[in-house]
């Protein structure tokens, strides 16, 4: 059963996400440094500054923005797992992350929720299902001119708020538990500087999804591809017979890409899609990048090959002209992994029904930082966090989900303890 500690415990989780969430994180997609903005660190920094406060001592911030933290164990059972709980500190490039004014919209009675600094900015019910089971709840939103942060420093502040607990709570039995921040999770570089060897744990829970009671085991496989095309260049008044436009052959693989099937405004479930999401260039060359989904390898496979097959096609008719189609390995499905040690799923939805909910298994069409840590020896799945409509001015989380996923987090340490 639950821990009675956390009947009577005063969470600290909210308190911390509206301190956090007015720090400014945005990652940025172009930049080449790691982090990928310095500002990322301003959250970071004040992490371990409260960790080292709760008694943490060995909380630390590396120089690639990365926060390392152990909790150490309470049993004296010698064989319990290290367990590692995970989310990111940035958030998406998508909305400004500037200025965030959190309000807390308390008993909320299921009225549409007009945002005061933009009332075109409405979250409405109908738009937003999950919010029918929130009535009476305090929903947290932003004003209407910025995303909130839920995503993912809902996460951030229910393992701040899990920890204090452990520290506060030593009778609370568990194994050694350490705790990472990542920076940049948002621009697919969470992962890249994480130190395995220091994190040293056996098995990780990322905070950072969606839905009360939903644990994620599986994700998208991802490629990116980048085509690169070499037109044929002159003047355009001595043109004919002779120009090949880069723009044009560019366009006109965009315009082949079908327009009820393959993208992300018409695919669901586990259906994979092509999306183009960056176009440059001149009449002398071209770059067309894309990101590709599947939850099969062999469905991105499909994918690359159909893209490679109608850019053939068009280059028939641009004789003097060239492109290169590469292919960058992005992420893969954690299920490949996961199911290869079924105790991680098994204990965390164990986790979940001992905070009085319903759980349930979900797939992703995205990828967390879990994914990649899953192929790097930390099998990963993602625990939800209450955040919704994340990379959008109507972001929203309620904190009575905020205060279950820390009960979560609590339970799947002693689970693990129980278990072992």
């Amino acid at each position: 059963m639950q821990h009675t500690s956390l009947a009577t415990y005063q969470y600290t989780a909210v308190d911390r996400f509206l301190r956090y969430v007015q720090i400014d994180t945005q990652s940025d997609p172009q930049s080449t440094t790691n982090p990928s903005t310095e500002k990322q660190k301003d959250l970071s920094r004040l992490l371990v500054q409260e960790l080292q406060e709760m008694g943490i001592t060995d909380a630390e911030l590396d120089e690639w923005g990365y926060v390392y933290a152990t909790i150490p164990a309470t049993t004296e059972k010698a064989a319990v797992p290290t367990i590692c709980f995970c989310s990111h500190v940035d958030t998406s490039p998508d909305v400004t992350g500037a200025g965030v004014k959190p309000i807390i919209h308390r008993h909320w009675d299921g009225a549409d929720i007009s945002l005061p600094d933009d009332r075109a900015q409405v979250i409405r019910v109908s738009d937003h299902p999950d919010l029918s089971q929130q009535i009476g709840n305090d929903i947290i939103t932003a004003s209407g001119t910025t995303l909130l942060g839920a995503d993912n420093k809902a996460g951030v502040a229910e393992i701040m708020d899990a920890a204090h607990f452990f520290i506060t709570h030593p009778d609370v039995k568990h194994g050694r538990i350490r705790l990472l921040f990542t920076p940049d999770e948002e621009v697919g570089r969470g992962t890249e500087k994480v130190d395995m060897t220091k994190l040293g744990a056996d098995f990780g829970y990322t905070i950072d999804g969606e839905a009360l009671g939903t644990l994620e085991d599986e994700t998208f496989s991802a490629d990116g591809v980048k085509i690169s095309i070499q037109g044929v260049s002159t003047h355009p008044g001595f043109a004919k017979g002779k120009l090949e436009n880069a723009l044009k052959i560019a366009a006109d693989l965009l315009a082949t890409l079908p327009k009820k099937s393959l993208s992300p405004e018409t695919t669901d479930g586990k259906e994979g899609f092509i999306h183009p999401t960056h176009f440059e260039g001149n009449q002398d060359q071209a770059v067309l990048e894309f990101i590709i989904r599947d939850f099969t390898e062999v469905g991105l496979q499909e994918k690359e090959t159909y893209l490679q097959n109608k850019l053939n096609d068009i280059l028939v008719n641009y004789p003097g002209s060239s492109a290169q189609l590469t292919v960058k390995q992005q992420y893969r499905n954690m299920k490949e992994v996961l199911d290869q040690h079924p105790a991680v799923v098994e204990n965390a939805l164990e986790a979940i029904r001992r905070a009085g909910l319903t759980a349930e298994r979900r797939s992703i069409r995205g990828g967390t930082d879990g994914s990649r840590l899953s192929f790097m020896g930390l099998p990963c799945p993602n625990i939800f966090a209450g955040e919704h409509a994340f990379h959008s001015r109507l972001e929203w989380v309620s904190v009575q989900d905020m205060q279950k996923a820390v009960d979560v987090i609590v339970n799947v340490a002693q689970v693990w303890e129980e278990r072992s």
